[in-house]
Order: structure tokens, then C-alpha cells, then sequence
């Protein structure tokens, strides 16, 4: 058995598709299912239920999918530990991130690392709070940005740098010519929230709990460039990190107001697996995200 077959019957999985297993390993149909046959007669069970329209994984598939995954991360490892120790910067690198720090503040250390280390392969994917948690544990990122991060389970957090949060609203807005603003100057405001269960919405409804504010929510989304078009459709206000309005206020399409007082900052952090092994490009990545200074 060749541990080429078990990353075939992984993809398999992964993508439903006989086709597009074969598509990806660089082989034919026929082939794939000629490896899944071969697993299924070695070890006498069914892995996989086959139909026209039905694609299913049997128990024995799912317990045989866990064991293939650990083995190729284990074969997979074997590489990155030995670039570890010849401290080679190469391989892989994958990063789990938010919509709004991969959008509006990774690209630019994004194309620093890249053109240091060329001889890596930059990969970025663009999750949910919560899958980039999961993505990391599971092994499917090397590293995870969030806001607001939180301790979890089979992870670890380094602190990486915080967001300037401010207001925002259309140029004509009654707050867009102030400088700055305290938080109650908000109160009663027609404003564009976040999704319930994302993160910053949780700190945005405790810092106006804590400071005795009700706004009036007009209605939700679940990133931050819907909240900016909500904010110019209903002539409403929202709060969001300054650098992701950066080019609407450059271009005068949105009005950004500092707020005064304590709540000025959204933390974020890098998340990366409790037992992995810091790899030479994980090692440089989080130095560049270091890098970054609070609030620019």
C-alpha cells in the first residue's frame, strides 16, 4: 500500500467526486476507483456507499478517514521537521484568517514575507471566527489571525497588535464633521451591526451594555464590507476597525470619527496548534505579523 492511496481516498472524501479525486492527484478515474476497491478487498469492508446521485461515507469509511488523515500528517510532518532542523524556510504555509484582517490588514505583510522568502508556498484562506479555530486545530492551517481571540481547546494564542475601532458614517452624516467622539454621543443613532454571533459584535454589545447605550439596529451582516455598504444605504453609522475604511475615507465615500475613552481597541492574536512544531516560515510569519504597530 502506497501512501499515495490514502491521500487519493482523503480527496475522495473531501471533494464527493470520483472525478475530481482523480482531477487532483493527476490520475484517472478508473484509477481511483481501482485504489478504493483495493483498500476496501485488503482490509473487507465498505468504504464508500457508490450510487448515480448518492455519494456516502460508511462508518468504516469514517474511521478508516481518520486514520489516513493522521497518517499523512505524520508523513507530511517528516518534511517539515527536517526543513526545521537545516532552518530552511520552504514548504507550505497555510493561514486561517477573518474576512476583515485578511482583506484590509494582512496583504501588505503578506507580500513582505513573499518576497523574502520566495521559496515558500504562501497559501491564505478567508474563514468564520470560528473555523479558523477549528482549521488550525484540525491541522488544516499552520496559523489563524482573529479578533478578540480567546483561549480554546488543543490551541495557543500570541497576542499580535490591536485595531483603532472608530465611527463611521456618509459624508452629510450629523456626526461626520466631528473630530472625534465620545461613545454616548451614539446613543439612539440609527446603526449597522454585526452578525450576533461574530466576535466584535459581542464587544460592540458590551461596550454600549457598559456604558448604558441603545442604538437603533436597522439591520445585520456577517463582515465588515456589507456593514459599509448598510452604512451608506441607510444613511446609518456602524463601528468598525480604521483600517478597513481606509480607502473610503481617502476617497471621501465614508466619514471615520475616533471615539474618545477606553474603548479605542479590537485585539487580535495568532492562533497555531498546541503540538505542532513551529516551523522556520510559521517562525518568520508571526515575526512579520509582529512587526505591525497598534492602531496603524
Amino acid at each position: 500500500m502506497h501512501i499515495e492511496t490514502f491521500k487519493v481516498f482523503c480527496d475522495l472524501i473531501e471533494t464527493t467526486s470520483f472525478s475530481d479525486a482523480a482531477e487532483r492527484n493527476g490520475i484517472s478515474q478508473s484509477a481511483v476507483s481501482q485504489q478504493i476497491r483495493s483498500l476496501e478487498e485488503r482490509f473487507g469492508v465498505t468504504l464508500v456507499e457508490r450510487g448515480r446521485r448518492n455519494f456516502a461515507v460508511t462508518p468504516e469509511g469514517e474511521v478508516f478517514l481518520r486514520a489516513a488523515r493522521r497518517i499523512l500528517e505524520s508523513y507530511l510532518g517528516i518534511d517539515e521537521e527536517l526543513g526545521a532542523m537545516r532552518d530552511i524556510v520552504a514548504g507550505r504555509l497555510t493561514i486561517a484568517t477573518v474576512y476583515s484582517i485578511g482583506f484590509h490588514e494582512l496583504p501588505p505583510y503578506i507580500e513582505t514575507f513573499r518576497q523574502s522568502f520566495p521559496d515558500v508556498d504562501l497559501q491564505v484562506q478567508y474563514r468564520r471566527s470560528n473555523q479558523v479555530y477549528a482549521d488550525v486545530s484540525d491541522n488544516q492551517a499552520d496559523l489563524g489571525l482573529v479578533a478578540y481571540p480567546q483561549e480554546r481547546k488543543g490551541v495557543e494564542i500570541e497576542p499580535a497588535w490591536k485595531d483603532r475601532l472608530v465611527i463611521i458614517c456618509p459624508p452629510g452624516h450629523p456626526l461626520s464633521n466631528k473630530k472625534s467622539i465620545e461613545l454616548k454621543a451614539i446613543d439612539g443613532e440609527r446603526f449597522i451591526s454585526f452578525e450576533p454571533d461574530l466576535p466584535t459584535r459581542k464587544a460592540i454589545d458590551s461596550m454600549f451594555s457598559q456604558s448604558g447605550i441603545e442604538v437603533k439596529e436597522v439591520v445585520e451582516f456577517d463582515n465588515i464590507e456589507t456593514v459599509k455598504r448598510g452604512v451608506l444605504i441607510e444613511n446609518a453609522i456602524s463601528m468598525v476597525p480604521s483600517g478597513s475604511v481606509r480607502s473610503e475615507v481617502e476617497s471621501g465615500t465614508l466619514a471615520s470619527i475616533p471615539i474618545s475613552g477606553q474603548f479605542v481597541y479590537r485585539p487580535l492574536g495568532i492562533v497555531r496548534r498546541r503540538t505542532k512544531a513551529v516551523t522556520p516560515a510559521m517562525r518568520e510569519m508571526i515575526a512579520i505579523l509582529k512587526q505591525k504597530k497598534t492602531g496603524s
